[in-house]
């Protein structure tokens, strides 16, 4: 018997490591993830520093629709998950 094809993890998280992404796209392509993503789904954000300049603008276009956690924040590894709520 074959299972329908779940694009989802089990837990809902889709992984965005920005580390490969174009600087001059990478805002861009993360609006974009995060717009995709539906309630109760996680992106987890992999980046090689603190995204400060970013998470403003993440709270000014999204406000509360969006949980921002850290998972790791040490210099040259942060994670973040970001969750729409």
């Amino acid at each position: 018997m074959s299972q329908a094809c779940n694009h989802t993890t089990a837990e809902a998280i889709y992984p965005f490591d920005a580390r490969g992404v174009a600087k001059r796209f990478r805002h861009a392509a993360i609006f974009g993830a995060l717009d995709s993503l539906t309630p109760g789904e996680t992106m987890r954000f992999v980046n090689d520093h603190d995204p400060i300049p970013l998470l403003n603008q993440l709270q000014a276009r999204y406000g509360a629709a969006i949980e921002i956690s850290y998972l790791h924040r040490e210099p040259g590894q942060i994670v973040i998950d970001f969750a729409k709520l």
